[in-house]
Protein backbone atom coordinates (compact mmCIF):
# COMPACT_ATOMS: atom_id res chain seq x y z
CA UNK A 1 0.00 0.00 0.00
CA UNK A 2 1.35 3.00 -0.70
CA UNK A 3 0.54 6.56 1.25
CA UNK A 4 -0.37 9.60 -0.98
CA UNK A 5 -2.06 11.35 1.37
CA UNK A 6 -1.49 12.82 5.00
CA UNK A 7 -5.44 11.26 5.81
CA UNK A 8 -4.19 7.89 4.72
CA UNK A 9 -1.17 8.55 7.06
CA UNK A 10 -3.28 8.98 10.14
CA UNK A 11 -6.14 6.18 9.00
CA UNK A 12 -2.48 4.00 9.54
CA UNK A 13 -1.82 5.49 12.57
CA UNK A 14 -5.03 5.29 13.95
CA UNK A 15 -5.35 1.19 12.84
CA UNK A 16 -1.97 0.38 14.20
CA UNK A 17 -3.20 1.79 17.37
CA UNK A 18 -5.83 -0.26 17.64
CA UNK A 19 -4.40 -3.22 16.10
CA UNK A 20 -1.81 -2.53 19.19
CA UNK A 21 -4.19 -1.95 21.57
CA UNK A 22 -6.45 -4.94 20.55
CA UNK A 23 -3.24 -7.49 20.66
CA UNK A 24 -2.26 -5.66 24.44
CA UNK A 25 -5.65 -6.83 25.56
CA UNK A 26 -6.13 -9.93 24.11
CA UNK A 27 -3.04 -11.04 25.63
CA UNK A 28 -4.34 -9.79 28.80
CA UNK A 29 -7.49 -11.91 28.66
CA UNK A 30 -6.38 -15.11 27.24
CA UNK A 31 -6.13 -17.89 29.68
CA UNK A 32 -4.93 -21.56 29.71
CA UNK A 33 -7.88 -23.87 28.51
CA UNK A 34 -9.16 -21.35 26.64
CA UNK A 35 -10.51 -21.84 22.87
CA UNK A 36 -8.93 -19.75 19.69
CA UNK A 37 -12.56 -18.84 19.16
CA UNK A 38 -13.63 -17.56 22.43
CA UNK A 39 -9.90 -15.12 22.00
CA UNK A 40 -11.11 -14.22 18.65
CA UNK A 41 -14.48 -13.27 19.56
CA UNK A 42 -13.14 -11.13 22.33
CA UNK A 43 -10.59 -9.84 20.08
CA UNK A 44 -14.10 -8.56 17.13
CA UNK A 45 -15.08 -7.00 20.43
CA UNK A 46 -12.13 -4.80 21.06
CA UNK A 47 -11.60 -3.56 17.64
CA UNK A 48 -15.39 -3.34 17.33
CA UNK A 49 -14.42 -1.04 20.12
CA UNK A 50 -12.23 0.87 18.11
CA UNK A 51 -15.12 0.71 15.28
CA UNK A 52 -11.79 -1.05 13.76
CA UNK A 53 -12.62 -3.66 11.20
CA UNK A 54 -11.29 -7.00 10.24
CA UNK A 55 -9.70 -6.61 7.11
CA UNK A 56 -8.85 -10.54 6.12
CA UNK A 57 -12.50 -11.17 7.46
CA UNK A 58 -14.38 -8.37 5.80
CA UNK A 59 -12.18 -8.76 2.73
CA UNK A 60 -11.25 -11.81 1.93
CA UNK A 61 -13.25 -14.62 4.14
CA UNK A 62 -11.27 -15.37 6.79
CA UNK A 63 -13.19 -16.82 9.26
CA UNK A 64 -12.19 -14.79 12.02
CA UNK A 65 -11.53 -11.52 12.58
CA UNK A 66 -8.10 -12.02 14.28
CA UNK A 67 -5.39 -14.50 12.98
CA UNK A 68 -4.39 -16.88 16.28
CA UNK A 69 -1.76 -19.54 16.23
CA UNK A 70 -0.67 -21.77 19.12
CA UNK A 71 2.32 -22.75 20.10
CA UNK A 72 4.88 -23.58 17.28
CA UNK A 73 1.87 -23.94 14.68
CA UNK A 74 2.08 -21.96 11.67
CA UNK A 75 1.23 -18.19 11.52
CA UNK A 76 -2.35 -17.02 10.25
CA UNK A 77 -4.56 -19.91 11.93
CA UNK A 78 -7.68 -19.85 11.92
CA UNK A 79 -9.96 -19.85 15.55
CA UNK A 80 -11.18 -23.03 16.85
CA UNK A 81 -13.47 -23.79 19.52
CA UNK A 82 -11.02 -26.47 20.22
CA UNK A 83 -9.53 -26.16 23.75
CA UNK A 84 -5.44 -26.00 24.24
Amino acid sequence: MSITKESELVGMQNASKAVAQTLKQMMQYAQPGMSTKELDDYGASVLSDFRAKSAPYLTYGFPGWTCISVDNEFCHGIPSSKKY
